[in-house]
């Protein structure tokens, strides 16, 4: 049984199937809003009379945003009303996903994607209510699952996107995520009844405690290290692949550069069963195994330049890798705390996305001095960093329990 509480005379939610679906599908959608962007960064610098390197800040914008939303929204699960804190901050999401779609200027798109980022949490109110809601024998399997939903979104929006744009231009891509989100906001809004308060927590304390369980609990800091390192090089890939695709000798559309998001969602299935493993007290062996194939995706990568084939490759074992590790560590930390997971969610994901701001900006100077090489290089390192901290950290400080 889950040990969250209802208020008195509401049903009792449970984790069952059709609710995790929906968490999940209502997580990936919500998630997906951070990267319509990616696959559209040529056209949308064409049309906005921007540099390809300045369109690269659009990504590094929105994940900026992100991490303050995180930060700033997310520890409100641990003290509100989290089906209403869900809805609200869905509904708001996709407002300003209108704004997006009728961004006159490169400047103002630039903002309202900062925006974007900052309300479209509902993925990460999302998932530590699920490991509320799971019981202890399964948290680590409808956690992935929730997972696999946001990483399903992040890559299939760029194949959405790419279509989408294709016929109807980029701004079609922003409308038609409005409407979306606003669907999925009914649905979550009917499935879930009022839920009880965990805690009543000072807004201010509640947000320096965020930093007090970093500080506290080493897991928690050698964790954040790994999954920094991993989603920096994770959208580094990912940005700079774009454009690798657009220029020569590919020249593909964005179409077709959408479509290459389609191999990656491998990783999602990953995902989910990562989740399985870590049950079964796997998580940090496999990590360790996951960072050894993030190094040979990136070694691989390095000679993949000129050859398509190589590249899809190189998508699918990355993905597979750099997702499996992410759901092992998001589920450790989970595991820490019931009281506390919406702030244990919000450490995690928004140092994620600072990496991934990171990452993305890194990408944007990589390609304007050494090219895809110096891309494949920088992961080189970055997956060296982080099997060093594995190997230190897997006989103590990366422990949980």
């Amino acid at each position: 049984m889950s040990r969250t509480q209802a208020k008195p005379g509401a049903q009792q939610p449970s984790m069952t199937r059709g609710l995790t679906l929906l968490f999940a599908v209502a997580s990936g959608a919500a998630v997906a809003n951070l990267y319509w962007a990616q696959p559209l960064l040529d056209t949308i610098a064409g049309q906005l009379h921007a540099t390809p390197s300045a369109a690269g800040w659009l990504v590094t914008s929105t994940q900026i945003g992100y991490a303050l939303g995180i930060l700033f929204i997310v520890p409100l699960g641990d003290v509100l009303d989290r089906r209403r804190l869900t809805v609200a901050m869905m509904l708001v999401s996709a407002v300003v996903l209108v704004l997006c779609a009728l961004a006159p200027s490169f400047v103002f798109l630039l903002a309202a994607l900062c925006l974007l980022g900052i309300t479209t949490v509902a993925g990460q109110i999302l998932t530590p209510l699920a490991g509320d809601l799971a019981d202890d024998e399964h948290r680590g399997h409808i956690v992935g699952t929730v997972v696999a939903g946001i990483l399903t979104g992040i890559l299939a929006s760029r194949a959405i996107s790419g279509l989408v744009a294709g016929f109807g231009g980029w701004r079609a891509v922003y409308a038609a995520a409005a409407v979306a989100v606003v669907i999925l906001a009914g649905f979550v809004w009917r499935a879930l009844p009022p839920l009880h308060r965990k805690a009543r927590v000072a807004y201010p304390k509640l947000l320096a405690s965020v930093v007090g369980v970093v500080v506290r609990e080493r897991a928690v800091r050698w964790t954040l290290a790994l999954s920094t390192t991993g989603f920096a090089a994770f959208t580094m890939f990912w940005t700079s692949l774009t454009f690798l695709l657009a220029g020569p000798p590919f020249h593909y559309p964005v179409s077709i550069i959408g479509l290459f998001g389609l191999v990656g969602i491998a990783g999602a299935v990953t995902a989910q069963r990562a989740g399985r493993l870590h049950d079964k007290g796997w998580s940090l062996p496999v990590t360790g195994i996951a960072w050894v194939l993030v190094l040979a995706s990136f070694v691989l990568a390095a000679f993949s330049g000129q050859s398509v084939w190589m590249l899809v490759l190189v998508v699918f074992l990355l993905d597979v890798a750099i997702q499996g590790q992410n759901v092992l560590n998001q589920t450790r930390l989970l595991s820490l705390s019931h009281e506390g997971r919406s702030r244990l969610n919000t450490a995690y994901v928004s140092s994620n996305f600072i990496g991934g701001a990171i990452g993305s900006g890194v990408a944007a100077l990589l390609w304007a001095s050494g090219g895809w090489t110096g891309v494949a290089v920088a992961g080189i390192v970055m997956s060296c960093w982080a099997l060093v901290v594995w190997a230190i950290g897997r006989r103590g400080a990366l422990v949980t329990h």
